[in-house]
């Protein structure tokens, strides 16, 4: 529990996709308050948003690359982020219902499409619905009642994973993947079962985005330094060149880890826009070569904005950038980790 909880506290009410405030329909006051929805059965495809035995949105590419679900040896666990916002009434559950087809839909046109085929040229995507929490859980004063919420959205992911395990994995290398809430998920379940267990050896890389990780999160799985270095996990959170987070502090935020995902180096050495080889926008068809370069600084990955900058940029925090800014490098280096995996023992 101790990642969950240290993630709830680093991020409850500070600026994740909107100010607390601003929602306009939140869940009561207590997580008791509420009846919970039922849980998922995941011997079910149903409650699956990408199997490699389903037509899903995880089998889409951009025209100009190539999946490898059909062929690769390699699994990847892709825990989406928080989609359960208060934006839509009937939206002041703690938990999201699996009823709710739209909100279904919605996780598979966004992150599914725009952050979970990021990999799945390095792997066949597995890829849970589950009862997230909803993103008031972050905001909160309760942090009680947020801290529940998110426990019991990951015990439906700590269910899909074994699971996975138990009836798909058959012995495969696996990557898990996360982005924002589903970070907070995916890096509990690794500290639970995966760091110094005997599946780690099956444990190809983790990229644990949008949530602050400190470096010492887990016992036998550091932080990547290199492009290829395998049994290790990479961070970032991507914020506007020059700015910080409200809740920013300098000495706290330094234990964070922050790769940088066009060298996949945790150095301060700025990295300039041309060696970015495509970020995927609003068009998922349209690659943007050399969009923007990145920079570690201080707990962050910093981006200037670039010279003619779309909705995504019209603030500081580029959050919902994490990963369609660096598609294609990420896409690229997790087949070279995948490589690197089986080239250990040469």
């Amino acid at each position: 529990m101790r990642f969950s909880l240290f993630c709830l506290l680093v991020f409850l009410s500070t600026t994740i996709l909107a100010q607390g405030e601003g929602f306009k329909f939140i869940p009561p006051e207590n997580f008791e308050d509420v009846t919970p929805p039922p849980p998922p059965d995941y011997s079910n495809a149903y409650y699956w948003a990408a199997l490699p035995e389903k037509n899903d949105m995880a089998d889409l590419c951009p025209s100009s690359l190539s999946h490898n679900q059909d062929s690769t040896t390699v699994d990847v666990f892709y825990v989406h982020p928080t989609i359960y916002g208060g934006e839509k009434e009937g939206q002041t559950q703690w938990n999201a219902s699996f009823a709710d087809t739209t909100l279904n839909k919605e996780v598979d046109e966004r992150p599914l499409k725009y952050q979970a085929t990021a990999f799945n040229k390095a792997g066949r995507i597995y890829a849970p619905r589950y009862r997230q929490a909803h993103i008031y859980a972050y905001y909160t004063e309760n942090k009680e009642a947020g801290y529940k919420a998110l426990d019991f959205a990951y015990q439906d992911v700590k269910a899909a994973f074994e699971y996975y395990l138990e009836h798909y994995n058959n012995g495969r290398p696996f990557i898990i993947a996360s982005h924002s809430q589903g970070t907070t998920h995916a890096g509990r379940l690794i500290l639970e079962l995966v760091d110094n267990k005997p599946i780690q050896e099956q444990f190809v890389v983790a990229y644990l985005i949008g949530i602050p990780v400190p470096k010492d999160t887990f016992k036998t799985i550091p932080v990547c330094q290199s492009s290829d270095e395998i049994n290790c996990f990479c961070s970032w959170r991507t914020w506007r060149h020059g700015t910080y987070p409200d809740y920013y502090d300098a000495k706290k935020d330094r234990r964070f880890a922050v790769t940088n995902p066009i060298s996949w180096k945790t150095d301060t050495e700025p990295i300039r826009r041309k060696e970015n080889k495509g970020s995927i926008l609003f068009k998922f068809d349209k690659i943007k070569k050399g969009f923007v370069g990145a920079k570690v600084h201080e707990g962050l990955l910093w981006v200037k904005r670039p010279p003619n900058p779309v909705t995504l940029f019209f603030g500081n925090n580029y959050h919902i950038g994490d990963i369609n800014l660096f598609y294609v490098n990420i896409r690229e280096n997790a087949v070279r980790r995948v490589k690197s995996y089986y080239k250990r023992g040469d």
